[in-house]
């Protein structure tokens, strides 16, 4: 039967994301359930769909499971959602990775692609318009860490020091800051209360 929903069952994706950990077990797969967390818990408060917002965060790094790489994470991702009938995920796992929707906004010094990939991702981020759900997730992928959610001054960090300093980091910073104001909005609420426990162990370790 087709998938219309564009997504997995929240069943179907936690058996997708075992198989993957089992192939290239790593802390990615406790970011990605961190994410799917906080996709949820900020879809409730901004009143979106929750199956689709867990699952969406569940499944955005999904192409990590072919091993350790780099931007081709995301065509993998792509491919084997696709492959699925699951377009929405297939969609996720390219725009998380571009809150700044420019090939070289990506965070990451491996550009394992071949060109004809780099070309597939080049035309993708010109030609789409980012939703609401692409934007919810680019901000959980922010938010959180292996161990946790935390606040994104630490999470943006990270990703520098393990990453470096492009030409549009600034550019990337600046726009994820944005959408938490924007997702703020929406919850009417700052979503650091959403998980004021978590971040304050994260942070002071308390």
């Amino acid at each position: 039967m087709k998938n219309t929903k564009g997504y997995p069952s929240r069943q179907e994706a936690e058996a997708i994301l075992q198989w993957a950990g089992d192939l290239n077990p790593g802390k990615w797969i406790s970011h990605s359930r961190v994410a799917a967390r906080a996709a949820e818990t900020i879809a409730s408060a901004a009143r979106f769909d929750l199956d689709k917002a867990y699952v969406l965060g569940l499944l955005h790094d999904i192409g990590r499971f072919e091993g350790v790489r780099g931007l081709h994470h995301v065509i993998a991702g792509y491919e084997l959602m696709k492959s699925k009938g699951n377009t929405d995920s297939a969609r996720i796992c390219l725009t998380h990775s571009f809150p700044v929707q420019h090939f070289f906004a990506y965070s990451g010094k491996n550009l394992d692609c071949t060109e004809q990939e780099i070309q597939q991702i080049k035309n993708f981020l010109e030609h789409t318009t980012y939703d609401e759900y692409d934007r919810l997730i680019q901000l959980c992928d922010a938010l959180s860490l292996p161990e946790g959610i935390t606040i994104l001054d630490s999470r943006l960090i990270d990703v520098a020091l393990r990453h470096g300093f492009n030409d549009y980091t600034i550019q990337k910073w600046e726009s994820i800051f944005q959408l938490k104001s924007y997702f703020d909005g929406l919850s009417q609420t700052n979503l650091y209360t959403l998980f004021r426990e978590e971040i304050q162990k994260s942070i002071f370790g308390e």
